[in-house]
Parts: structure tokens; C-alpha cells; sequence
């Protein structure tokens, strides 16, 4: 394969560059991850590495290299959002298709590693190819392999190659999604004094949640943000001149790694008061920085462009919840991630596979 219209040059850019197109040309939107699966399966499997695959589902563990140093675990999920994207193609430096930033640039860089870049290793190096990322918590992948595969509790390190434009974010906030349900009475619109408005009673809440400011927490040097917002709204549907009796928001707390998933469960009850009907239906935990680890400090020398705490949530907190560090540092371009059109800069790939060789062949 070709990587048309990308500019000829160093050996691992073009390798990279066919790779991602590669990678890109097979559609793995959430819950379609078999044939990518199948694919990288068969394209690893045919290298002599340090060990057989692993498979659980739609999920592989590739032990790349063993007996030379920490252990290190690379961790990419194959999935990704269901977007408006044409046909993968490459226009000059920048690589269109779904998944080019969020994360198949990240899982390119994992293949050329184990395909050209192994002898070089000096560390016990695991790769995490894994299903469903984009989706509930509950239904992720990585779970079940990290529950499945007893040798990825004992890594030193796990990177978590979530786009990040080759920055390293450190730790990551809790995500929580709630359905708070107000109650009302229905009436004929034309008569609202016989009924109660689910929407009216709902109010004060929404104008407490407009005025609630982000709550800062200053953690190794890093600041995280909680922060409460209403994501979709619903009335029951009893037709447009019906006072509604049922007004249902999903409600999305995002807490900092000082808080646990509990407390974090507390503190949105509390806002919520007996005011509404509250059900927590996607429960994910946050996860600490790792800043002072000295394979943190060390990937860091290798040529990371920054360091900032991430906002969102990622798996780097399953890692976390095992007490095995980890973080996140991707090529990707974080601003691509979702994105109809989707795109990233090939440089940019370049430029973090370059980092991650440079770490691993001295980490």
C-alpha cells in the first residue's frame, strides 16, 4: 500500500503514513471492531515477538518484548465515533478519515514500534488493542481484559494513547452521568392552573446549575476542574398542548482525582436535594497524576512537548483503580477527536512516534 500524496522522506514517516491510511480504511465504529481486530491480529501475528496474542473478545494483548527492562504497556482502542467521513485519503500533510486523530494515528504508532522499531527496545514492552472505548463505561473492553490478563496488573507504566498533539496528560477527572427526573400533573395547556409543569419545576435547579462556577483542585502542580452540566432534556411526549408531567435531563458531573467516585456520587445527590428523581446510569471513576514517577519524568525528556491535567475522562483511572500509573500521550490532534471530516497532522504522527522511540529504547 501507498501512501499517496504524502511526501516521500524517512523510511518510518512513510510507514506510519501507510499505516494510519491502513488503519483508517477499515470502518470500526463502536461495536464493529471484529474485522479491525481480525486485521491487526493477523498483521502482528505473522512478526516473532516475545509471545502469542492474546485475544479476549475484540481485544488483543501483544507482548512485544521481554527480559530487557521495566514493563511497559502501550494501550489504544480500536473504535471510534460514528462520524461524517468520506473515504480515507491523504492531502499533503494531513491524513483524512474516521479515527485518523481519536486514536488510529496512536495505534499506528504501536505497529510500526513492534514491526521496525522492537530491536531497539530496551524495556518489556505490551501492547492493548481493545473494543468499545467510545461507548458506556460498562460496556468498554479493557475491563474485562484487564480482569482476564493477570500480567497487565504488573506493568510499570501504562500510556494510554488518547490524542493529546504529543503533550503528556497526566491523570484524568471522573465522569458521572445521572437521568434526574422532575415530576409534575398533567393539564391542557390552555388550562395550566389545573396541572404542575415538570419543566417549571425544574427551575431553580437549572438556574442553580447556570450559576455554579468551576470548582478548582490544584493537584501536583495541575489544576482539575468539577464541573455539572445538562447534557439532553425531555419532556414526556403527551403531544405540544399538554402541561408536561415528566421533564427528564441527563446530567453530566465531572469531578477532580481528589474526589472519590463516591463522594463524587454524594455531591450530586445533595445538589439535586429531594427536588428530583436521581439514577446514576454510567459510573466512571477519575484517576490520580502520575508527575513524579521517574518513567513519567523520562518519557517527559524524550522530547513531550508540555504537560497538562486531563479534563476529561480516559482509561488511564481502570489502571489507576489496579495502582499501576498511567497516562496519556497520543500524536493525535485532540481538537480533531469526534470531528466530522476527521483529520490529523502526518508531522505530528511522525513526530510522536519519534518521542516514544526515543523512551522506550532508554526509558
Amino acid at each position: 500500500m501507498s501512501a499517496v500524496g504524502y511526501p516521500a522522506g524517512d523510511l518510518d514517516a512513510t510507514r506510519l503514513a501507510e499505516t494510519l491510511l491502513w488503519l483508517c480504511q477499515i470502518a470500526s465504529p463502536t461495536g464493529e471492531e471484529a474485522q479491525i481486530c481480525d486485521a491487526v491480529e493477523a498483521r502482528l501475528g505473522a512478526l516473532e515477538l516475545a509471545g502469542p496474542t492474546r485475544r479476549y473478545g475484540h481485544s488483543l494483548v501483544v507482548p512485544v518484548t521481554r527480559g530487557r527492562g521495566p514493563k511497559i504497556a502501550l494501550v489504544g482502542h480500536l473504535d471510534t465515533v460514528r462520524t461524517e467521513n468520506g473515504p480515507p485519503r491523504i492531502d499533503g500533510d494531513r491524513l483524512y478519515g474516521s479515527g485518523a486523530a481519536d486514536m488510529k494515528s496512536g495505534l499506528a504508532a504501536m505497529m510500526i514500534l513492534a514491526e521496525h522499531g522492537r530491536a531497539q527496545l530496551a524495556c518489556d514492552l505490551t501492547l492493548v488493542f481493545y473494543a468499545r472505548e467510545e461507548g458506556p463505561f460498562a460496556d468498554n473492553e479493557l475491563g474485562p481484559v484487564l480482569e482476564q490478563d493477570p500480567e497487565l496488573a504488573k506493568v510499570d507504566l501504562a500510556v494510554c494513547l488518547e490524542p493529546s498533539n504529543n503533550r503528556l496528560h497526566l491523570g484524568c477527572c471522573g465522569s458521572i452521568h445521572a437521568t434526574v427526573t422532575f415530576e409534575g400533573k398533567t393539564a391542557h395547556s390552555a388550562r395550566p392552573w389545573e396541572g404542575v409543569s415538570a419543566v417549571s419545576r425544574s427551575a431553580d435547579f437549572l438556574g442553580e446549575l447556570a450559576r455554579l462556577a468551576p470548582k478548582e483542585h490544584l493537584i501536583d502542580g495541575l489544576t482539575y476542574r468539577t464541573v455539572t452540566t445538562v447534557t439532553q432534556a425531555q419532556t414526556r411526549a403527551r403531544g405540544r398542548n399538554v402541561v408536561p408531567d415528566s421533564f427528564v435531563l441527563n446530567v453530566n458531573h465531572r469531578f477532580a482525582p481528589d474526589t472519590s467516585l463516591e463522594q463524587a456520587q454524594a455531591n450530586l445527590r445533595a445538589l439535586v436535594g429531594d427536588r428530583a428523581k436521581i439514577e446514576f446510569t454510567d459510573l466512571s471513576p477519575a484517576a490520580a497524576p502520575s508527575a513524579s514517577h521517574p518513567l513519567v519524568s523520562s518519557l517527559l525528556k524524550a522530547g513531550v512537548v508540555g504537560v497538562d491535567p486531563k479534563q476529561a475522562w480516559t482509561d488511564v483511572a481502570r489502571f489507576s483503580a489496579l495502582g499501576v500509573a498511567a497516562v496519556n500521550f497520543g500524536p493525535g490532534e485532540n481538537a480533531q477527536a469526534h470531528q466530522a471530516g476527521e483529520s490529523t497532522s502526518l508531522e505530528l504522527v511522525e513526530e510522536g512516534y519519534g518521542i516514544l522511540a526515543r523512551w522506550l529504547a532508554a526509558p
